[in-house]
Parts: structure tokens; sequence; C-alpha cells
């Protein structure tokens, strides 16, 4: 039976325990405190796409706090949020790049959609975790703008 995103998540914490690496251990601990926190919200077992929502949702959050440190000066922080957003991001599907969200747009288009709601609603859930929401938005618009 395959493992599940959350089980495989445990297993990589007690490994970072037994190695004692205090970085991953924080931010996987981090991490299934949050799935569990969504869990308790949801008010059910969490599967592996929800899992994979709330690992996008921490990644995003540590990309921003990396920028804001740098704009504060602060790259030694930055660095560290860095870090820890390729930790999680080790667990999600690779990234989409501008050219595939590009072909996804245009696939859309090419179905008869014609409004960014629609296309962004068709695509979203290809994206998710994967692309940034806003660049896939302004992406849309302007293929629908071309």
């Amino acid at each position: 039976m395959a493992t599940t995103l959350k089980a495989e998540l445990r297993k990589e914490l007690d490994q970072a325990r037994k190695g004692r690496d205090k970085i991953r251990t924080v931010v996987l601990s981090s991490a299934l405190s949050d799935l569990r926190n969504w869990e308790i919200e949801e008010g059910r077992e969490a599967g592996d796409e929800s899992v994979r929502q709330v690992l996008a949702r921490a990644v995003k959050q540590r990309k921003e706090s990396a920028e804001q440190m740098r704009s504060g000066g602060r790259p030694e922080l930055a660095e560290r949020e860095d870090r820890e957003a390729e930790i999680l991001q080790s667990f999600l599907p690779p990234p989409l790049t501008e050219a595939d969200v590009r072909a996804l747009v245009q696939e859309a288009v090419s179905e008869g959609l014609e409004q960014p709601g629609p296309i962004m609603g068709r695509i979203m859930p290809q994206l998710r975790g994967r692309f940034d929401g806003k660049e896939a938005n302004r992406i849309v618009m302007e293929e629908l703008s071309s």
C-alpha cells in the first residue's frame, strides 16, 4: 500500500530528530502542526491533496517572509526562510513554469472559455501548490488581451 504524504512527513520528522537536524525538525513539526490545525478546523482527516494545500500555503508564507527580511536588511533571516521553504517544497510536486501555465491557459481558451474567472477556475486545480495564483491571473489577462 502506498504511504500517504502525511505519513511521509511523520517519517521524515522522525529521521530529522534521530539525525539531530534542528531546522528540518522544526520545519516538519510546524508543518504537521499546521496540518493538525487544518484537520481540527475541517473536522476530517486530511488527504494528500489537503496536505499539499497546507504545505503550499506554508511555502508561500516563508517565501513572503524571506522577501520581507531582505527588504528589511536581514539577509541571514531571509536565507533561513528560504531553506525552510525548500524543505517543504521537496514534499510538493515540481513547480510549473510560466510556459506550462500559458499552455494551460491557451488550452482553456481553445475550448471556448473567454472570461478570466472561468479560465482561472479551470486551471487552478492543476496549479495549486505548483504556481502562484496572482502570476497565473496575470498570464490569463495577457493571453486574453493578445
